[in-house]
């Protein structure tokens, strides 16, 4: 084992600066998700339906269609029958940790780029007091946080999704991540995937799910990986297979195939998750999370997003 400067054992750490990094993500997240911010995610994200709650004297601007008959033709005055949302959601979030997703060249890699997002939809969670898991892939077999409430469990996810990749002989990937979750899952709930979904996407699998649950996949890019910088010669390496390729980004017509390509792939790939009837976002590594996040909320609740 290889000894730190401080005397420490390097792993060590490496574990320390791990969770330095998660809890700057943590007050980070709390801050950035403002009332307004949770209010979107709870109208984009309905609960379940509505449940009775009350019988009220009718009051002027009431809806006529809610007035209760059997107990106006009791008390002879009108009263309304109120009903309140039966809100509470399972939000469980479906998180690619496999070697591409530690690509990034602009505010930090796809994975920073991930977990961002597994902290603002935590808190928002958090604040509308519904119910998170983390389902972890692609560093070793699928690591599953099972459902639970409050601060401490979204306080624990946002940890996991910054811990480091684990290191295992057996890879499970998103195929073997959907079959779990049909496993561990009983009833509906709102499920988000966030990978880079460079794999071959199992359809079926994903079809299924989305079919059980409100179900919403999270593209995560780097502005890299769909235009290459005229930096002349280049050695690229492929993070999944190791294979290393050299490039020549000087010249035009490479740069230009290359842009080609990944914007039929881009375009290929959110065709392919939307024939799903999966909801469809994409985030960047250039910017924050929060933005793109507020207008997938606001085009939902409009009925302009999937």
């Amino acid at each position: 084992m290889r000894a730190a400067s401080d005397g420490q054992p390097a792993e060590r750490v490496e574990r320390a600066i791990d969770n330095r990094a998660a809890r700057r993500l943590q007050i980070k997240a709390s801050r950035l998700v403002t009332s307004i911010f949770a209010g979107e995610y709870r109208s984009a994200f309905r609960g379940r339906g509505m449940e009775f709650d009350e019988v009220r004297e009718y009051q002027v601007g009431d809806d006529i269609r809610s007035i209760d008959w059997n107990v106006t033709a009791r008390q002879g005055r009108p009263f309304i029958k109120r009903f309140v949302e039966e809100r509470e959601l399972t939000l469980i979030l479906l998180l690619d940790r496999s070697p591409s997703m530690d690509f990034g060249t602009v505010r930090g890699t796809k994975r920073d780029a991930a977990a961002e997002v597994c902290a603002l939809l935590a808190f928002a969670a958090l604040r509308s007091r519904d119910k998170l898991a983390l389902l972890s892939f692609g560093d070793g077999p699928p690591r599953y946080l099972r459902p639970a409430k409050g601060r401490r469990q979204a306080l624990r996810l946002i940890g996991d999704a910054m811990a480091p990749a684990a290191a295992g002989k057996t890879v499970a990937g998103l195929a073997e991540a959907l079959d779990q979750l049909g496993r561990v899952t009983c009833g509906r709930a709102l499920v988000c995937i966030l990978s880079d979904f460079l794999d071959p996407l199992p359809v079926n699998l994903l079809a299924a799910v989305a079919a059980r649950h409100d179900t919403v996949a999270v593209a995560i890019s780097d502005p890299a990986e769909h235009e290459l910088p005229a930096a002349g010669l280049l050695r690229l390496v492929d993070p999944e297979s190791g294979a290393v390729h050299l490039v020549d980004t000087g010249s035009p017509r490479v740069r230009q195939r290359y842009r080609t390509l990944a914007a039929n792939r881009v375009a290929a790939r959110k065709a392919l998750l939307i024939s799903t009837g999966a909801g469809f976002l994409e985030v960047g590594t250039q910017t924050s999370s929060l933005h793109p996040l507020m207008q997938f909320f606001l085009n939902r609740r409009r009925g302009q997003g999937s």
